[in-house]
């Protein structure tokens, strides 16, 4: 009687911040890379994303490492069939050509994957990582790599623009808001319309396959800040095969992914990944348009 009033406690007070587990249910198993990333904070972003993961009752993550950038590659083998989804915090080195196979099986007969930030970066050359990601930017990205993306307010409609140029750029890091696009997926359901970001990288001239993408949510790249001036996905869900492929541009520094708002949507997507379904519910402290939060 006493253990069951504790985990009723326990689910009441978690559900204040939107993050609560049903009693014994099996977490989903998350497989988080790194091990080569130009950007400084890898290892503590991906400990900081382990945990706001595991926070919510509903993930189990392990921390898989790549060698160095140099080292020997050969011994990276994952066993990605252990797993429900994998989250990327890579950006290096190819893998060994049958990692590579053995991934895209993974996500081909239905595994969850999820790309944070610079992941979408890597692997320029591999196609069918570049239809994972929908579009990516920079390692020599132009229009061989597929149109830009990004939305026409005017004209209300996305815009596959296939203008010859570079793949990736984005302004001075500054806080920005972030418009809903589609507000009955599982994954924006119950999120405010628009919602103020913290300070971070706008990733704006991604450019890719831009196949089976749905655009979640949307930012301005202004050009006050050095931005494209278009408006440009920040969130995305993409189909590769039977999997299920969660994109977010946002978590370039230890303050950027602090943000409620980078929490919540990872956490959402990870589990949406993971099931095609979205259990959480959103957060009283979750950030609206005039004003931010973090944790």
């Amino acid at each position: 009687m006493m253990r069951k009033l504790l985990q009723l406690v326990l689910i009441l007070c978690l559900g204040l911040t939107g993050v609560y587990a049903v009693p014994g249910r099996k977490p989903y198993k998350v497989m988080l890379i790194d091990g080569q990333n130009n950007h400084r904070n890898m290892f503590e972003g991906s400990g900081f994303m382990k945990s706001i993961l595991e926070e919510t009752g509903l993930f189990k993550v392990d921390i898989v490492t790549t060698p160095p950038k140099g080292g020997d590659m050969s011994t990276f083998r994952p066993d990605f069939s252990s797993y429900d989804v994998v989250l990327s915090n890579y950006n290096g080195e190819s893998w060994p050509e049958p990692v590579n196979e053995a991934f895209e099986k993974f996500v081909r007969e239905g595994g969850g994957f999820v790309v944070v930030h610079a992941a979408d970066n890597a692997f320029p050359n591999w196609e069918a990582y570049n239809l994972m990601i929908g579009i990516g930017g920079w390692e020599g990205r132009d229009e061989r790599s597929g149109p830009y993306l990004y939305f026409d307010e005017g004209k209300g409609e996305f815009i596959y623009d296939t203008t010859k140029g570079k793949g990736g750029s984005h302004g001075m890091q500054h806080e920005y808001v972030v418009k809903t696009r589609e507000p009955k997926h599982p994954i924006m359901k119950g999120l405010p319309g628009e919602w103020l970001h913290q300070k971070d990288e706008l990733y704006d001239r991604l450019r890719g396959p831009a196949r089976n993408v749905k655009v979640l949510a949307t930012a301005y790249s202004a050009p006050e800040t050095k931005g494209s001036g278009r408006h440009e996905p920040i969130l995305m869900t993409i189909q590769y095969g039977k999997g299920r492929v969660f994109h977010t541009v946002m978590g370039h520094e230890n303050y950027s992914q602090r943000c409620v708002g980078f929490i919540v949507t990872l956490q959402r997507g990870t589990e949406w990944a993971a099931s095609g379904k979205v259990t959480q519910k959103v957060p009283a402290d979750f950030p609206t348009k005039e004003k931010g939060s973090v944790r």
